[in-house]
């Protein structure tokens, strides 16, 4: 049996905005964005390079998921960005004024540090330790 992540809803005030910050900040890839009704567009976004796993942009709809919007889980990381070179995104995150929530450090496992997007959803960015 084979399996794999093909993507997953990230819930968003507005469909546009979520693009520009992740197309124009973020350097993500903007997949497809088919309108599928006046109000609901699938809108499929992933980093560079990225093959496996993309986000999917969910319009939040009703009063419900607007509350989730950049807390759907909790205040805790949601998303981990692996990079190949960690001090370009960095400083790119720095270009862009994006709120670094935890400055850069170095462990075990490899350079990280967290970021929010623009809705406040926390993302860790991550180098991998070479072996």
């Amino acid at each position: 049996m084979k399996q794999r992540i093909a993507h997953f809803a990230l819930v968003v005030k507005d469909y546009d905005d979520a693009i520009e910050f992740y197309t124009q900040k973020l350097h993500f890839q903007l997949l497809e964005d088919t309108p599928l009704s006046p109000v609901k567009r699938w809108v499929r976004i992933a980093p560079p390079g990225s093959n496996e796993c993309g986000i999917l942009l969910a319009k939040a709809k009703n009063e419900q998921e607007l509350a989730s919007v950049g807390n759907q889980t909790g205040g805790r990381v949601f998303l981990f960005l692996y990079t190949d070179d960690f001090d370009r995104d960095h400083n790119n995150l720095i270009q862009h004024n994006i709120k670094i929530i935890r400055p850069p450090s170095v462990h075990d496992y490899g350079k990280v540090l967290v970021f929010a997007d623009l809705y406040g959803n926390l993302w860790d960015l991550i180098q991998p330790a070479t072996k």
